[in-house]
């Protein structure tokens, strides 16, 4: 009998999976793989602030999911986990829906050999009053792309005010100063000075355009190393980029933010980018053992710890980092990065390749490579680690962008191949020439 693997979860180390999967095991017809995801397309994640300034198309960067399946020898269904029954070894998926609310698939169970749960996580709001309704969080594409709509919109009536004589202030806040918060920041800068040279000459952006980025911690990208977070920090404030830190953020309104020292910050655009946690699906996953903001505690092997038939990896996991320790002098976790997601894809797909065998999980050490954070078109800083630099050192420029972009190609190579890549960047290079630099709608 086929042995079935389900990859629920198709963003980077769940596609990365399924092709490597199909490329070595699906197109032998060793086993059947299915990818499961609540979308059609894909678009790489840490893009999504792009997306939302409007400094990149997402059309020209998505990929179809049923385009990658039928290239790579697996199966793509969409719908979004909802359930899960170990015992029979079926995963429940939800039904979809078009735009108009009416049905378009029903609600499926798909069995399983090998379950693979690498859902990602989402913005953590901590509950704060006002904060799902007055702020948005850029944890998919169809919110990037809402938060780019509004800010058009806004851009669009600063500039009409501005033309009968009134105040053309806009305000845009940003919770939480990690990587996401921080490069948003810097995008926005870009774009919006992109946007009043079309045309919307009455607004000064130094004048008229105020970004701000509130962060609870006492500096900015708290999980990296200091030094990296005074660079960027000394990067924003030359960009004119207020940087409010050790402010606790305690309500969201549609007018702007209040802080837990009493401050209130105006803002007509809000976004939350503070802190994570995994979808609600998984908090209570047919008893599967999951964290407080509902990871699956996972083995060094990424199996589960109450199932050896269930895996997890990436942002839903919560995987042990040996030899690294918690405030609390506990084991820390390997941290929600890319390049962990990346890591553990690869291993993942040798583990699954040597279980038809027989034999024994890998188990997984998490390499850090470093970290780095691009300020759009102004510069990127950050800290690469490993042999080869013999510890840490902080780069910074040409040489830093051009790692930065390196991540998102070696993404695109996983999924296509060398290639293809080489093709498509030089498509994109040639498009670029004839385009506006900045999304106009």
């Amino acid at each position: 009998m086929t042995h079935k693997i389900v990859i629920v979860g198709g963003g980077a180390g769940g596609l990365e999976l399924a092709t490597k999967l199909g490329d070595k095991l699906g197109k032998r017809g060793q086993v059947a793989i299915t990818l499961v995801d609540r979308t059609p397309t894909h678009l790489w994640k840490p893009l999504l602030h792009q997306v939302a300034a409007g400094t990149m198309e997402p059309d020209e960067q998505e990929l179809d999911y049923l385009a990658q399946a039928r290239w790579h020898h697996f199966r793509f269904v969409l719908g979004e986990l909802i359930g899960l029954n170990r015992v029979s070894k079926k995963v429940l998926i939800g039904p979809t829906y078009d735009d108009d609310g009416s049905e378009i698939t029903p609600m499926r169970e798909l069995a399983y050999d090998s379950l693979v749960i690498c859902v990602g996580s989402q913005s953590n709001d901590f509950n704060t009053p006002g904060a799902r309704d007055f702020a948005i969080s850029l944890d998919t594409q169809a919110e990037a792309r809402r938060f780019h709509r509004r800010l058009i919109t806004s851009f669009l009536r600063a500039h009409a005010q501005s033309q009968s004589g009134q105040p053309a202030r806009m305000d845009v806040v940003l919770i939480g100063a990690g990587a996401t918060g921080v490069e948003l920041a810097a995008e926005l800068h870009y774009s919006t000075r992109q946007l009043a040279a079309f045309g919307m000459d009455n607004i000064v952006p130094d004048r008229d355009i105020r970004v701000t980025i509130v962060e609870a911690a006492p500096r900015i990208l708290p999980a990296l190393p200091e030094r990296l977070s005074n660079a960027t920090q000394h990067e924003l404030e030359k960009l004119n980029i207020q940087v409010l830190t050790g402010e606790r953020v305690v309500r969201v309104s549609q007018y702007g933010i209040d802080t837990q020292s009493g401050k209130h910050i105006p803002s007509a655009l809000t976004v939350w980018a503070a802190g994570i946690k995994a979808p609600e699906v998984l908090k209570d996953l047919d008893g599967l053992e999951c964290n407080h903001i509902n990871q699956l505690i996972v083995t060094e092997t990424l199996q589960s710890t109450r199932d050896e038939n269930v895996f997890a990896f990436g942002d839903c996991a919560a995987c042990p980092w040996p030899g690294h320790k918690t405030p609390a002098g506990g084991i820390a976790n390997v941290p929600p990065r890319a390049q962990a997601a990346h890591q553990q894809a690869s291993l993942l797909a040798q583990t699954l390749a040597r279980r038809l065998r027989g034999d024994a999980a890998l188990p997984y050490r998490y390499r850090d490579f470093g970290s780095l954070v691009s300020l759009g078109e102004y510069t990127t800083v950050g800290n690469l680690m490993g042999a080869i630099t013999r510890g840490s050192i902080m780069i910074e420029g040409l040489f830093a962008r051009f790692m930065y972009m390196s991540l998102y190609k070696m993404h695109q190579t996983a999924l296509h191949g060398f290639g293809k890549v080489a093709l498509f960047t030089l498509g994109r290079l040639i498009r670029r020439r004839t385009e506006p630099q900045i999304k106009l709608h």
